[in-house]
C-alpha cells in the first residue's frame, strides 16, 4: 500500500514548527526519524493530513551537557546516542538499552526522542528514560516546560503532549558517580524484535556496601512503561541479600499487568518480569562493585 495523501511542511525553526502544529492540530504528525510513523502510514494505520518534518531545525540535532544533566535533541539519532562518549560515560543504561533497539540500520535513522514520543509500551528507550529519572523538554505556544518521564507516558502509544507542543529534547540527570552500576536486560522472540519483557535497573552503594539508591523500570508488561517503586524501596538501607532480591523481583512481577498475545502469555511476561528484575539487579550490583574496585 501507499500512504494517504498529505501536505508536507519543513519548518526551519522550533517556533515555526510549533505554529504549524497549532494550526493543524490533530491532523498533523511530526516526522523525525520516521521508523515507526512511515511504516504506519504505508499500511494506512496512520493517515495524517499534514507532516511536519523537523529535520531541518539545526538546534534539535544537539547532544551535549546541560549542567548536571545530558540533553539529547529531538533529531539526534539512536545510533549516535548509543555511541556517544558523553552517554556511555554518564548514562550507561541508556547506551545499553539503545544498543538493543531493533537493528543498526534502524538506529542509524530512528531518533531517541521520537521513540520516547511514540510511547510504545514494549520499547526499550521509554523504560530507560524512566529508570534514569529523565524529563522531556517540550515547547508550545505557551512556552517551554519539562515533563517528568512518569507523567509523560499515559497509555499505549499515548503521551501527555498538547496538540501544539513539540518534544524538543530529553534532559536526563547524569548517573551518580562512584559505586553505581546499571543494566538493561530483555527477552525478545528474535534479535531486533520488540522485547516481550525488558528491565532497566540502577543500583548505588554507600561506603558500607548498603544500597543507597535503586531504580527499576519495566517495558512490555503493562499499558505503558512502569517504575516499580515498591521494589526499589525494598532494596534500600542494607546490603543486597537474596531475600531482598526475591522480594524486589516478586514486587516487579506483581506490578506487571500484561496481556496475552502472539509473543507471549500474560503469565509468561510476569515470569520474565520476575526473572529479569533479579538478573538486572545482580548485574547492576556487580558493576557497582567493579567500579569501586577500578577506582581503588
Amino acid at each position: 500500500m501507499k500512504p494517504a495523501a498529505f501536505a508536507y511542511l519543513a519548518p526551519r525553526g522550533v517556533e515555526e514548527a510549533v505554529d504549524q502544529l497549532a494550526t493543524h492540530g490533530a491532523e498533523a504528525r511530526v516526522l523525525a526519524g520516521g521508523q515507526s510513523l512511515v511504516r504506519l502510514m504505508n499500511t494506512r494505520m496512520a493517515t495524517p493530513s499534514v507532516l511536519v518534518d523537523i529535520n531541518r531545525i539545526a538546534e534539535l540535532d544537539q547532544l551535549d551537557s546541560d549542567g548536571d544533566a545530558i540533553r539529547i535533541g529531538a533529531t539526534v539519532r539512536q545510533r549516535g546516542c548509543e555511541l556517544a562518549r558523553l552517554v556511555r560515560d554518564h548514562l550507561p543504561l541508556l547506551a545499553e538499552a539503545g544498543a538493543q533497539v531493533a537493528h543498526t540500520a534502524i538506529r542509524q535513522r530512528g531518533t531517541v526522542v521520537g521513540s520516547i514520543a511514540f510511547a510504545d509500551p514494549s520499547a526499550e528507550l521509554p523504560a530507560a528514560l524512566l529508570a534514569l529519572d529523565g524529563q522531556v523538554v517540550v515547547r508550545g505556544q505557551r512556552g517551554e516546560r519539562l515533563i517528568d518521564a512518569e507523567d509523560f507516558f499515559v497509555g499505549p502509544f499515548a503521551n501527555s503532549l498538547e496538540p501544539d507542543e513539540l518534544a524538543i529534547a530529553l534532559r536526563i540527570p547524569r548517573t551518580p558517580a562512584g559505586r553505581t552500576g546499571s543494566a538493561f536486560l530483555e527477552v525478545s522472540r528474535r534479535q531486533g524484535d520488540l522485547p516481550v519483557c525488558g528491565v532497566g535497573a540502577i543500583v548505588q552503594l554507600d561506603g558500607n556496601d548498603a544500597v543507597a539508591l535503586a531504580r527499576i523500570a519495566l517495558c512490555g508488561v503493562h499499558q505503558r512503561p512502569i517504575r516499580v517503586h515498591d521494589a526499589e524501596a525494598a532494596l534500600l538501607g542494607g546490603e543486597l541479600t537474596d531475600e531482598q532480591l526475591e522480594q524486589a523481583a516478586h514486587l516487579a512481577a506483581t506490578a506487571a499487568d500484561p496481556i496475552d498475545d502472539c509473543h507471549g502469555s500474560a503469565n509468561f511476561r510476569r515470569h520474565l518480569a520476575r526473572v529479569l528484575t533479579r538478573r538486572a539487579l545482580l548485574t547492576a550490583l556487580d558493576r557497582a562493585r567493579r567500579e569501586d574496585r577500578a577506582d581503588a
